[in-house]
């Protein structure tokens, strides 16, 4: 009897286990993702300060969803997995870490690409 439930139990846990991880993103994924969102706010942010028209619309939100698309996922994930990393600071630390160095990859692979001749 003791063994049943045990056992009932750890299919429970890995039951639980595997439909969890289906909402989550891949680190890979959200590490891409958060990039991409960070360009975003950047591209948002000097187009404001430019034009005020644009401070009080959700033109963001439009280009977020267009993230969203890019990579095949949805808010829901994106935002399911923020909160996984957010309740977790080392793994969030280790997230934003490989963040910084994808960022740091694309920067250098943009100043190192010659300008195209005429």
């Amino acid at each position: 009897m003791k063994r049943s439930v045990a056992v009932l139990v750890l299919f429970c846990l890995a039951a639980t286990a595997c439909r969890s991880d289906k909402k989550r993103l891949e680190p890979e994924t959200m590490k891409v993702v958060m990039w991409d969102l960070m360009k975003i706010d950047e591209l948002y942010t000097r187009m404001a300060a430019q034009d005020t028209t644009l401070r009080n619309t959700k033109e963001f939100l439009r280009l977020y969803e267009e993230v969203y698309a890019l990579h095949h996922i949805t808010k829901k994930q994106f935002d399911d997995t923020y909160h996984y990393y957010e309740s977790r600071p080392v793994e969030m630390k280790a997230l934003l870490d490989s963040v910084d160095a994808y960022a740091n990859r694309e920067r250098m692979l943009l100043n190192s690409t010659p300008p195209p001749e005429k």
